[in-house]
Order: C-alpha cells, then sequence, then structure tokens
C-alpha cells in the first residue's frame, strides 16, 4: 500500500508518518489483499489539529474520513478508525450482494467549473451566463446504483454523480432531509 502523508504548514516527522503508514495498511489489509493508495493530510485548525484522509481502493472506490482533535495522533486514529469502519462495511455489503468487482471501477473525464457567486456590483447584470472562476476535470464513475450510494456514504457527500452500469445514462443519488437516498434517473421521458 503507498501512503503519501503531508503537512499544511505543519512539519511531518518521521515518528508520525510510520504511524500513519503502519496503522493505516493495517486498517485497509484487514479487508482488502490488493493493494489501495492513500493520501493523508494534516493541518491546524485553531487551536486543534486535522487529518483528511483518503484511500482508493483497488476496486475504484474511496474511502474519506476528515477528523479534528487537540493531539495530531488522536486526529489522524479518529480518521483511520472511521476509514476502517467504511471499508468494513462496504466488505459486508459486497458479500451480501455476492457481487466481486474483478477491475476497477471505469470513469470518464466530465468538465466541472466553479462559478462566481461573489459578484460586488450592485447593478443587475448584463446577461444571466454566469462568470467561470475555474475549470477542471472531475471523474464521473461507472457504478450500479448500490455502489454509487456506498460512493457517497463513503465521500459523506450531499450527492454522487454517477454513470448506471446497466443503462450507461448519467444519474445522481442524494441524501434527502428525511435521511433517506434519493435516486434521478433521467430515462427518456414519453413525447406529449
Amino acid at each position: 500500500m503507498h501512503i503519501q502523508v503531508n503537512g499544511k504548514q505543519i512539519d511531518i516527522g518521521d515518528s508520525l508518518s510510520n504511524h500513519v503508514e503502519n496503522n493505516l495498511a493495517a486498517a485497509v489489509g484487514k479487508y482488502f489483499d490488493r493493494p489501495a493508495d492513500g493520501v493523508v493530510t494534516f493541518s491546524k485548525d485553531g487551536h486543534a489539529f486535522r487529518c483528511d484522509a483518503t484511500v482508493h481502493l483497488a476496486t475504484g472506490l474511496v474511502a474519506q474520513s476528515i477528523s479534528t482533535a487537540n493531539e495530531i495522533y488522536a486526529a489522524f486514529d479518529q480518521s483511520a478508525d472511521r476509514i476502517e469502519k467504511q471499508i468494513r462495511r462496504y466488505k459486508r455489503r459486497l458479500k451480501d450482494h455476492h457481487r466481486k468487482r474483478e477491475r476497477p471501477v471505469d470513469a470518464m473525464p466530465a468538465p466541472a467549473y466553479v462559478l462566481d457567486t461573489q459578484s460586488n456590483d450592485e447593478d443587475e447584470p448584463e446577461t444571466l451566463q454566469p462568470v467561470i472562476v475555474a475549470e477542471m476535470t472531475h471523474p464521473v464513475q461507472v457504478l450500479s446504483v448500490g455502489e454509487a450510494v456506498m460512493q457517497m456514504e463513503f465521500a459523506d457527500k450531499a450527492f454522487l454523480i454517477f454513470r448506471d452500469d446497466q443503462t450507461k445514462r448519467v444519474n445522481i443519488v442524494y441524501r434527502r432531509d428525511d435521511g433517506n437516498v434519493g435516486w434521478v434517473d433521467p430515462a427518456e421521458a414519453p413525447a406529449t
């Protein structure tokens, strides 16, 4: 397992790097034999330390965790525990569905934009076209609906855009206010 340990304006020593590599490799190794990649970034958050951890599994799914604690080791340990819990859930769901993914998840690049909503002009805009601040690409993965829900939960996001592995249409799963998960499948609408 390849793990990259970074610090944002913090010097990360060898002891912390070794602790991160050993514990994260052990947590992932309990459930997956195939190699995975990880990135762990530490930063200061006021008086506390923040740990952002991401593990890219060989199946293509991503487990993410963010934690904050007064001690840097405690922040990492909380993140590692959460990632291990996510991977354990994923492994259990794979067993429950009797589905083993042999290949990594396919992904297609899609353009993504950051739009300016902080305009200081008090006058009405001349056009309704938004101002683009940044352009990038975002991978849209080919997943089943169940895998998309797992991926959304792993990333702790409000929604996830994906391509359905059966219909090949772009779909969205999202977390509803009532705690359930919604699924948008834009099938061909009948002509009216």
